[in-house]
């Protein structure tokens, strides 16, 4: 009841916080109170139903979906805010001095000061909103990375990192001469730390890593990585995309120069993402991008460049989608950080342990334990039927949402030594009930692909 009791403080309207006692409208003589049933125990019972996407059916099945990894739903304060916004205060940020300017402008600002506390950043200042995560990193590699890093020099990254933190620096490789060396994986399948150590020298001046593993589940030691890399004088890029929307971040503590992440995977709207920066790191780069905004005076043939964070959000902001990040963080601090990665830790487990006893099913990373867990995904191939054959027919005739294909992760899969997998990806608002149904039509779609055969 104390984890239920935590989630009373939501929003009008909102299921999170609801099944309580609620006032009654009744007079003297009558009850006081009403006592409502307490909801489903578990946090994905309670929040659901806060996710209109969620409660529809195809073909009768209800739909389930396990591809979070890709992007997550939006509960109903978000779109209310996103709505309010466009209907009530739309107007562009910064440059306004009527009224609706203004409150655009102070939902706007509010919106990155919500960011900035959310992931314990220093000062709003030091948060950068961007088009999304793969825009935050261009930022980096080309205001950072072109003038900073030189033919020579070497650029650190692991095979299983993301497209969008592997292309950017290949620009740069390209562009300035540098190397670039990629850590491999251990026998568990995780990025060899030890080798990431052993691979740190004086020539390194960047090191680029995701904090999880949006194939393998796996999380990296930031702390330590940071520690490492500081000691031979390397900037740290951290690809928070799988960890903000599913566990406490705090900047502050895990010390990285730069970390990005976007608003679609933690609930919140498309087209907008942030990247956290130190300030003294923001105030001495030059800008990514140029136009409105992002000047503090322009001549005829130069400019002068604001200060951080406008000096790199050059142009009219993506404003109602930042406002909808900052209605999404409400949502997610309402419920707790802490809450969500418990029980997201309880269903990775489940969801590992649930798909490695299904025959011919081969799941990739490593295995959950009491020390170290799995975030709550799982890719995975079944022996002889292709990933995409799978995520088909669960879509088709049982209304399971997957993915299948490379993740955008190519040079991971070509390490594992296959060219593409499924991936179940879950959220908060799933349940293991949703686990039993994928299951169970996993089995069934197996049984269905090989005896065709």
């Amino acid at each position: 009841m104390a984890a239920a009791a935590a989630l009373r403080c939501c929003f009008p309207g909102s299921a999170v916080g609801g099944g309580f006692i609620r006032p009654s409208s009744s007079r003297r003589g009558r009850h006081a109170a009403a006592v409502v049933a307490p909801p489903p125990s578990s946090l994905g019972h309670r929040t659901r139903v806060d996710f209109p996407i969620l409660h529809q059916e195809f073909d009768g099945a209800k739909l389930v979906y396990f591809d979070n990894g890709a992007t997550s739903q939006k509960p109903y304060s978000v779109m209310k805010t996103l709505d309010e916004y466009y209907r009530s205060y739309n107007s562009n940020v910064h440059r306004g001095i009527h009224a609706l300017s203004a409150k655009a402008t102070d939902a706007y600002e509010g919106a990155r000061r919500k960011v900035a506390n959310f992931v314990n950043a220093a000062d709003s200042r030091e948060i950068v909103f961007t088009r999304n995560a793969t825009e935050a990193i261009n930022l980096v590699a080309y205001s950072w990375g072109l003038s900073n890093i030189k033919q020579g020099d070497e650029i650190l990254l692991t095979v299983a990192e993301h497209h969008s933190a592997i292309v950017p620096w290949q620009f740069v490789s390209q562009k300035t001469g540098a190397t670039l060396k990629y850590v491999g994986l251990t026998k568990e399948e995780v990025p060899d730390i030890e080798q990431l150590k052993g691979l740190l020298s004086n020539k390194t001046k960047i090191v680029v890593v995701h904090h999880v593993s949006n194939v393998l589940g796996s999380m990296l030691p930031i702390e330590e990585i940071v520690t490492w890399s500081k000691g031979v004088g390397a900037k740290v890029l951290v690809d928070a995309c799988q960890s903000v929307p599913h566990m406490p971040v705090d900047v502050q503590k895990l010390g990285a120069d730069f970390l990005v992440a976007s608003s679609h995977k933690m609930c919140g709207p498309t087209g907008v993402g942030f990247m956290h920066g130190t300030f003294e790191m923001l105030s001495s780069m030059e800008p990514f991008l140029g136009g409105g905004e992002m000047i503090a005076d322009v001549f005829n043939d130069k400019s002068t460049y604001a200060e951080p964070p406008s000096r790199f959000e050059a142009g009219t902001p993506a404003i109602g989608e930042a406002i909808g990040l900052g209605a999404a963080i409400d949502y997610l601090s309402c419920i707790g950080m802490d809450q969500i990665h418990e029980y997201e830790k309880e269903l990775a487990t489940y969801l590992y342990e649930s798909l490695i006893s299904v025959p011919n099913v081969l799941v990739y990373g490593p295995a959950p334990s009491q020390t170290d867990h799995r975030a709550p995904l799982c890719s995975f191939n079944v022996e002889n039927v292709h990933p995409t054959d799978i995520a088909e027919i669960l879509d088709l005739q049982h209304g399971v949402a997957i993915r299948s294909g490379h993740h955008c992760a190519q040079i991971l899969h070509r390490t594992l030594g296959i060219n593409a997998s499924a991936r179940a990806s879950l959220h908060f608002y799933n349940t293991k009930e949703e686990v039993d149904v994928f299951i169970n039509a996993l089995k069934d779609t197996i049984h269905f692909l090989t005896s065709q055969h």
